[in-house]
């Protein structure tokens, strides 16, 4: 192993009534990739944070030692100094800025006090040219699409002579050729003897980019896997990171789906007024009772715009078809329409849509079904904690309280806390969007046979998902959406990867 570039021991961080972090050590050798893995809460952005500043010395106890010099990092700028940078799933970029600005933002190029743009602009095409990213530094962020904006994160760390560069689930928005592109381009900067750690949820990509994987659960550190030595695998990930085996990921479950139609949508098209395009067109499906039907397609297919037309249709798109209920004709003017016909939507974005994260996990469980527990139009806050905590215990959330702010939680439990506001509605039909993006293993594990004791209970799920091997495992029926067209249906019998993907790019 090369020497050590970072070596982060004895790291303690508590918050009011949890130990986040618990005498973690951490330890990163010079130009490898090496791969930050553990379940959701485990602490992995907590020790990143710690790393790169955000919380500062004296906010934990430990040490950290970066090229050989204990550190004691007060604020982000110390570790950027120093040449570290996070870039995180979120991406700090202005969109409204140009890539050039954004990527000098905060260390501008400057000459006698001011901004020299001709040389900020030289600059800028250096870096781009690093990343691979072929576009004019004077195009605004927004007019880019995710992978482009994430190279524009890395350029901009690129640009702060970056040694240790960290990336925080770094391809959770990005589609397979974006991430084919991140990986081509880590391995290039890996020769150029840049360090990065990474954190993902993703065992497939730990696999065939990582050097070394560190493993934490429960706040502290399980092990540290050499991937040279045939010690990183999926059986050995999932076991280190729940601490006991997972021999099959998606739960066995007897398909009971009836004849009874639970949902049709006939003739079904969309057009934004906005973009002056149809995003759907003469979209045909239906949904029985008691089964799971997964939705496939590659990103900016229309499967969203799908599940958020039928469901109130808050983007008022113009709407041309019929969607029926249990067989009887429905007019969704209104997302409450919908939830009173017995239909209920779990976003993907979770946190932008999906939650109201200043808010506590009761209030938000019970915001979509308020009436249910306000008499006379008053909330009663005891029947709200009751109706949280039975939430709480039956999808097992891990918080120490319902009144516990849904911005704390870990990305798993906060999607379980967006499932428990859409069950407490009782639907007879759950769209699930994305359900299981940005959370790990145990989580997926857990809403999958969450999933599953729906079902068996009589409900119906839609769900919309990315990952070719969560659809093929989850599914009874498989639609395929391409270019707003539904372009296949398959049963789980016939369905394959390489079937999907030849209907998801059929045009």
């Amino acid at each position: 192993m090369a020497a050590p570039i970072l070596e982060m021991q004895s790291i303690t961080k508590e918050f009011p009534g949890v130990k986040a972090l618990d005498d973690v050590t951490f330890q990163v050798a010079k130009g490898e990739i090496h791969c930050l893995v553990g379940e959701n809460g485990a602490g992995k952005s907590t020790l990143m944070k710690v790393l790169s500043g955000v919380y500062p010395f004296g906010r934990y106890t430990g040490e950290i030692v970066f090229e050989g010099k204990v550190q004691e990092f007060g604020d982000i700028p110390a570790s950027e100094d120093a040449g570290i940078a996070i870039i995180y799933q979120e991406l700090a970029l202005i969109p409204d800025l140009t890539v050039y600005e954004n990527i000098f933002l905060g260390h501008e190029v400057q000459e006698k006090g001011l901004i020299n743009w001709n040389e900020t602009i030289k600059q800028a095409n250096i870096m781009l040219k690093k990343v691979g990213l072929d576009t004019n530094p004077a195009s605004k962020i927004k007019d880019l699409g995710v992978g482009q904006q994430q190279l524009v994160e890395i350029a901009k760390a690129l640009s702060k002579n970056v040694k240790l560069l960290i990336l925080d689930e770094p391809t959770s928005s990005l589609n397979e050729t974006d991430v084919d592109n991140l990986f081509v381009l880590l391995r290039e900067l890996k020769k150029q003897g840049v360090t990065c750690v990474l954190i993902t949820h993703k065992l497939k990509e730990v696999i065939e980019i990582s050097d070394s994987v560190t493993v934490l659960r429960d706040g502290q550190t399980i092990c540290t896997l050499d991937a040279k030595k045939g010690e990183v695998t999926e059986s050995a990930l999932v076991k280190h990171m729940v601490g006991r085996e997972i021999d099959n990921i998606y739960p066995p479950r007897e398909s009971k789906s009836s004849e009874e139609t639970m949902l049709e949508v006939k003739s079904w098209t969309a057009v934004d007024p906005m973009l002056g395009r149809a995003l759907l067109k003469d979209v045909n499906f239906t949904v029985k009772k008691g089964e799971i039907v997964g939705f496939a397609g590659l990103m900016g297919s229309g499967r969203t715009e799908l599940a958020k037309s039928i469901f109130g249709n808050p983007d008022n798109y113009q709407i041309k078809g019929e969607v029926f209920v249990k067989g009887e004709k429905k007019n969704f003017k209104h997302s409450q329409n919908a939830i009173e016909a017995g239909l209920a939507y779990v976003t993907e974005d979770r946190k932008g849509d999906g939650l109201i994260l200043i808010q506590d996990i009761k209030q938000n469980i019970t915001l979509a079904n308020l009436k249910e527990i306000s008499p006379k139009s008053i909330v009663d806050s005891n029947a709200e904690i009751k109706v949280a905590t039975q939430y709480k215990d039956s999808l097992s959330i891990k918080t120490p309280s319902v009144e516990q702010k849904a911005q704390n939680l870990s990305g798993g439990n906060q999607q379980k806390v967006s499932l428990a506001k859409w069950l407490f509605v009782k639907p007879d039909l759950l769209i699930l969007d994305e359900p299981t993006r940005g959370i790990d293993v145990g989580a997926k594990f857990e809403i999958y046979t969450i999933m599953n004791d729906l079902v068996q209970q009589g409900m119906s799920i839609i769900m919309i998902s990315s990952e070719l091997p969560e659809v093929l495992g989850m599914s009874d029926r498989v639609y395929v959406v391409a270019e707003g067209r539904i372009t296949g249906e398959l049963s789980i019998e016939e369905a394959t990867q390489e079937k999907i993907m030849h209907l998801a790019t059929a045009h």
